[in-house]
């Protein structure tokens, strides 16, 4: 039983945070993030209110076959990266603009695999069973908020900003996303506290 509770601790979580960013940012664009993010929180708040009715079609379809279909499963998928992206650009953990299509290759990135044969039972009941990751996952969410403030003045003042602290910012989104992409049932792996990230 330990030997199978090992095995199952080293296998790389389904939900990974890619991390290619070289901690550069552009004074200009940093002061500036904000109003230039205003296109991307607008289409990913329109493309969000598109993921709730998929998210719900998913559980139906989920409940019934024991795993997303792969068409809903790509769908929700794109736009959990997509998200990332934006986070990630309006939080300064990464400095280019971001893409509006969720297409992988930005520094801040997200890998998501395949669709799994997932528990019916852990299925039904997901909203209930993610309560606890949504509690955590908005400590950190407003932790992260609020250094995303702090790096703001360093990368104005600097030109970059601090490894360390890109890094917490990074496990937080993490976090946030393995909570997101475990409620919209692209896995059935509870988010995890794991630090280390794909580089």
């Amino acid at each position: 039983m330990e030997h199978a509770n090992a095995v199952t601790e080293h296998v790389p979580h389904p939900i990974r945070l890619v991390i290619t960013d070289d901690l550069q940012r552009n004074r200009l664009t940093v002061f500036f993030r904000l109003i230039l993010a205003i296109p991307h929180l607008i289409w990913v708040t329109v493309w969000g209110i598109v993921a709730a009715l998929a998210a719900i079609a998913n559980w139906f379809a989920t409940l019934i076959n024991g795993q997303s279909p792969e068409g809903l499963h790509n769908f929700l998928a794109t736009y959990l990266r997509y998200q990332t992206h934006v986070y990630a650009y309006v939080l300064l953990l990464a400095d280019p603009f971001p893409g509006f299509g969720g297409k992988p290759g930005y520094p801040i990135d997200i890998e998501i695999d395949p669709p799994q044969p997932q528990n019916r039972w852990t299925v039904a009941f997901r909203v209930i069973f993610a309560i606890p990751a949504y509690i955590v996952s908005g400590i950190l969410g407003y932790l992260n908020r609020a250094l995303a403030v702090f790096s703001w003045f360093i990368a104005l003042a600097m030109g970059s900003v601090p490894e360390g602290l890109r890094n917490f910012a990074a496990f937080a989104l993490r976090y946030e996303q393995q909570t997101a992409a475990y409620a919209l049932l692209l896995t059935g792996r509870y988010p995890s506290f794991d630090v280390s990230v794909s580089e």
